[in-house]
């Protein structure tokens, strides 16, 4: 211990220079802004390992308590040294901690174990001045203080609780922020914060609500986010026995593989559940990306459940029990698409006497990218992908189509090749309407080209550009659309279809 007589000049002591080194520190780490972990846990290490090699060389022991034979001057210098050290010593351990929490770039996730280190790293500095600097009997202050924290645990006994419950959810880390859990008794939702109160999670009617952590820590736990955001699905249908079960689960099949909202890896499954005289009960398992997509995904796999269905005559049970079939007829599907949908029924009939059925086996190429179709196509029967790309090992995956889909339509309508390679997938049966059977009905009707370019551009913008014939480049806007259709038909826009354009002119459309 270095020697401070009543003589020695105060200001010449080289304990000075150590208090002075330890209040620069403070003041040099208080400069430096926040943000900056690690030049602050530099700037701690720097003045802490400066301070411990002075505190060495003078024999200043940090952890020795003050003897009672020093003097005053030499006391309070030796208690200040002895203060500094340790509140450097506590500042490196926290600076230790905060850059192990950025390293692993979970802040959020680790800020209550992060606040617990802190707090005993902190106590244990106050313990220790106390002991060592102001020669406090700290064992007969933590016993004193062992009856008043009695108290005050039964007082906040629920409280400490979920404080406990939330360190330990903490260190166990069943889910974490980001993650969708559901507890046991049907609440679910997506963790948005943690903290040693509570767990809040952000519900799918959009609120927050927060649960004690005691209760997380004590009731069930599913974590529907792990390992992946991919979630598992079923889906249960019924269908009347009007083909064989082999057929039916084939069809439910073909509605799994034309479905864009669910993952194809790892494939979906189809499995019968039970089969009775009146009908056959079915599950479809499937995956989707997200829960996000969940209930997309249902609606996507009853529609195709539907549409399917038709299309091989395995219609639902009906509610008297007496199972009828209505096949997909042709007019059914000429109702169904929308560019026809201002056609009269007369009109619309005259189309469905004109369409001739096309057979693709699984596998066939029905139309490659930029070839132009010269009828249009309504899918009857079977799923078709299309594709972006060129050769076999580029080919990309932008949709699918099932019964009750078209394509084709760009070519005989605006003279506009395929946005994307169009292949079977299973065998497909296709209902064609040439170029012949409407034109008579565009003539007749020239308003029907704004409509018709206003839907065509909706979806052929859907696949990216073509290329229209004669060198032009296809904008997927409407108005190119509509000089391709007139210029297909060799249409000119008349008065009804101007008037309609100008603002405060409106003229009703013939029925």
């Amino acid at each position: 211990m270095v020697d401070l007589g009543p003589a020695m000049n105060l200001w010449n002591s080289p304990l000075i220079y150590i208090v002075s080194l330890g209040l620069a520190g403070i003041v040099v780490w208080n400069l430096v802004p926040a943000r900056f972990a690690n030049a602050r846990l530099i700037v701690q290490l720097v003045f802490f390992l400066a301070m411990s090699i002075m505190v060495l060389e003078l024999r200043v022991v940090p952890y020795e308590p003050a003897r009672g034979d020093e003097t005053t001057s030499g006391a309070i210098l030796i208690g200040l040294v002895k203060l500094l050290w340790w509140v450097h010593l506590a500042w490196a351990l926290i600076g230790f901690v905060r850059i192990y929490v950025v390293f692993e770039r979970k802040p959020h996730e680790a800020r209550l174990l992060q606040d617990v280190v802190v707090g005993v790293v902190y106590t244990g500095m106050l313990l220790s001045i106390l002991a060592f600097v102001f020669a406090v009997p700290v064992g007969t202050l933590i016993a004193t203080s062992g009856v008043f924290a009695v108290m005050l645990g039964l007082a906040l006994q629920n409280t400490l609780g979920d404080v406990f419950s939330g360190i330990a959810l903490n260190l166990g880390r069943p889910y974490v922020l980001g993650n969708w859990i559901i507890l046991n008794d049907g609440t679910e939702g997506r963790v948005v914060e943690t903290n040693w109160r509570s767990t809040q999670l952000l519900t799918p009617a959009h609120n927050v609500i927060a649960l004690p952590n005691s209760l997380v820590a004590k009731i069930g736990v599913t974590n529907l986010s792990g390992p992946d955001e991919s979630h598992g699905l079923a889906v249960t249908v019924k269908m009347s026995l009007t083909k064989t079960p082999a057929i039916i689960v084939d069809t439910m099949r073909m509605v799994l593989l034309s479905c864009t909202s669910i993952l194809q890896d790892p494939s979906p499954v189809v499995a019968i559940t039970s089969l009775d005289a009146a009908a056959i009960e079915i599950e479809l398992s499937f995956r989707v990306a997200s829960l996000d997509q969940r209930i997309a995904a249902r609606n996507e796999i009853f529609d195709l459940v539907y549409r399917h269905s038709r299309s091989v005559g395995v219609p639902p049970p009906p509610i008297d029990g007496t199972a009828t079939y209505q096949g997909v007829a042709a007019i059914d599907l000429i109702k169904a698409i929308p560019i026809f949908s201002a056609l009269t029924d007369a009109e619309q009939e005259a189309l469905a006497a004109a369409i001739s059925v096309r057979s693709y086996r699984k596998g066939d190429v029905i139309a490659e990218q930029g070839e132009m179709l010269p009828s249009l196509m309504i899918v009857r029967k079977g799923v078709i992908v299309r594709q972006h790309g060129q050769g076999n090992a580029s080919m990309q995956e932008v949709g699918r189509l099932a019964p009750g889909d078209f394509f084709g339509e760009t070519g005989p309508l605006a003279g506009i090749g395929e946005t994307s390679t169009l292949r079977a997938m299973t065998h497909v049966e296709v209902y064609e309407i040439d170029q012949e059977s409407f034109a008579p009905l565009l003539l007749d009707r020239p308003e029907m080209a704004e409509d018709l370019a206003a839907t065509l551009s909706r979806g052929t913008s859907a696949y990216g550009e073509t290329g229209i014939p004669g060198g032009q480049q296809h904008e997927s806007s409407k108005f190119a659309l509509l000089k391709a259709i007139q210029a297909v038909f060799h249409t000119a826009p008349s008065e009804h279809v101007r008037a309609r354009g100008r603002p405060g002119i409106r003229k009703d459309r013939d029925s």
